[in-house]
């Protein structure tokens, strides 16, 4: 859980820098550090970083949950990463490599592939295949920016779940948000599309963005039914194991399928570990008979399963409260994304409350294998779920991501792990929805029967969370209250300049 910044050819980089790292400070309290071509500086808060009057500056904001190595990392290159590499102990023992944490690793690691291989450090298109070779054996999620001989790099996991921002209207910049590079006066902010790589030529002050490659959906898997089902699943159970924390954790919990799976597999982990997890549920407060759905039928599988819950209920004046934080922090007024937003932010409120620094989340299922109702009446659903996967680091990673790491919790994300991914693309579409039984996500609903799960849980239908949680019924209230004709204009007066 890390922010990483970067600002170049500018006179006001330093303070820049300063901005940016303060604005970003929730994504990181353990520790920050700047760097510029021939400097390094750490320290254990922004207000005590002594950056010097440079004017090519990266910079970094820690929140450790493993063992703290400061940013930047500096080497024979300098590395400012937000990263979860899960395999790093691995690939560090099969190649020697003495690292402390994963962004450690992640640094040794490309300068072993470039170092090794004697390439031109000065011909960008070589170090960035080698860099290629390194992320293409780790398994997690990435952004970060590598300065070497006069070029700074810039890299995103090709699913976009760890963000990255940058602009190119007074020189260049980098942030993990956008308001970062809002609040320095930087305009034509982009998010970088995790497809690309930027290499920018400092001396030159000129970028040039290189394709990567992403997934297919092409060639389908030739398998019976239930072949796909056990592949899947075991996929899915690693990329859970691979992901599981050595200290408490907690689990997004609607008591759909998608978590209900999640919370299922972690259960059978824990019986091999003395790392215990909080289901968290958050809906709009009512009554023992007036639950909201997703409260009420999250009570009822946990119940069931054993999970411990923790319900948030907030109410009417408390929903307005929490938007007033949600809609700057999201940069968004869409009323279906900042719906989704107070959910996420209400449950991972309670989280922080108990001290909670990972959450795991069902994200990603629905778009890898057909869960919304458009879905239905698709004429080629397989390019369509791979459209979505292509597209979700706009839709929800990077408002799912600011939520969870404004509240000092870090999201894992099983169901985007890239193999898991890679496999559900090329699911033939008559195992994802079967219309003569009206029943979608198929291969998933198989793997919870297969796991013991009661008829009723596997086979409950998708509510979005917005409507699950009753919030956007309290919204829509909140707003004809308030006089607004619309719910996004009641929305945008809680980022007025949005």
């Amino acid at each position: 859980m890390c922010a990483i910044t970067g600002f170049f050819n500018t006179q006001n980089a330093f303070l820049y820098t300063y901005k940016a790292l303060s604005i970003l400070r929730n994504r990181g309290r353990d520790g920050t550090g700047a760097c510029g071509i021939d400097w390094v500086k750490h320290s254990d808060i922004v207000e005590n970083l002594e950056i010097p009057h440079d004017i090519n500056i990266m910079g970094h904001n820690l929140h450790s949950i493993v063992k703290y190595v400061p940013q930047p990392i500096v080497y024979k290159g300098r590395l400012v990463a937000n990263c979860e590499i899960y395999n790093w102990m691995e690939l560090a023992s099969v190649y020697n490599l003495d690292a402390g944490n994963d962004s450690d690793f992640l640094t040794q690691f490309i300068e072993y592939q470039i170092y090794s291989s004697n390439i031109d450090t000065s011909n960008p298109e070589e170090v960035i295949e080698k860099i290629e070779q390194v992320l293409d054996e780790v398994i997690g999620v990435y952004s970060f920016a590598y300065m070497l001989d006069g070029y700074v790099y810039l890299f995103r996991d090709v699913i976009g779940i760890k963000p990255l921002w940058y602009s190119k209207s007074n020189e260049f910049a980098f942030a993990s948000e956008k308001k970062a590079l809002k609040i320095t006066g930087y305009s034509d902010i982009c998010e970088l599309n995790p497809r690309e790589i930027i290499c920018y030529d400092i001396a030159n002050d000129s970028t040039v963005f290189y394709s990567r490659n992403f997934f297919d959906i092409i060639p389908e898997h030739d398998k019976q039914l239930g072949t796909i089902r056990n592949e899947f699943r075991y996929l899915l159970e690693d990329a859970v194991s691979i992901r599981f924390p050595d200290e408490p954790f907690g689990i997004l919990f609607s008591g759909g399928i998608d978590s209900t799976i999640i919370a299922y597999l972690c259960k059978k982990l824990i019986k091999h570990s003395a790392v215990d997890f909080t289901c968290y549920v958050a809906g709009l407060k009512g009554n023992d008979s007036n639950y909201s759905p997703d409260v009420n039928y999250a009570k009822k599988v946990a119940d069931n399963l054993g999970l411990k819950l923790k319900i948030k209920e907030i109410n009417y004046q408390e929903v307005e409260y929490y938007l007033k934080k949600v809609v700057p922090l999201i940069e968004n007024t869409s009323v279906l994304r900042v719906g989704v937003a107070l959910t996420m932010y209400a449950a991972c409120v309670a989280a922080k409350e108990d001290g909670i620094r990972v959450m795991f989340s069902g994200s990603g299922a629905d778009e890898l294998l057909a869960g919304y109702n458009r879905h239905w009446k698709s004429d080629n659903l397989n390019q369509d779920c791979y459209q979505d996967i292509l597209n979700i680091y706009v839709k929800n990673t990077y408002r799912d991501d600011v939520v969870s790491m404004n509240n000092n919790i870090e999201l894992r994300v099983p169901y985007l792990d890239r193999r898991v991914v890679d496999y559900g693309l090329k699911i033939p579409a008559c195992y994802k929805i079967d219309n003569l039984q009206k029943q979608n996500k198929l291969v998933l609903r198989m793997a919870g029967k297969q796991f013991g799960l009661p008829e009723e849980f596997v086979q409950r239908n998708k509510k979005a969370a917005q409507y699950g949680s009753r919030f956007d019924k309290a919204i829509t209230k909140l707003a004809k209250n308030a006089g607004f004709k619309t719910k996004t204009q009641y929305l945008e007066q809680f980022h007025e300049g949005l």
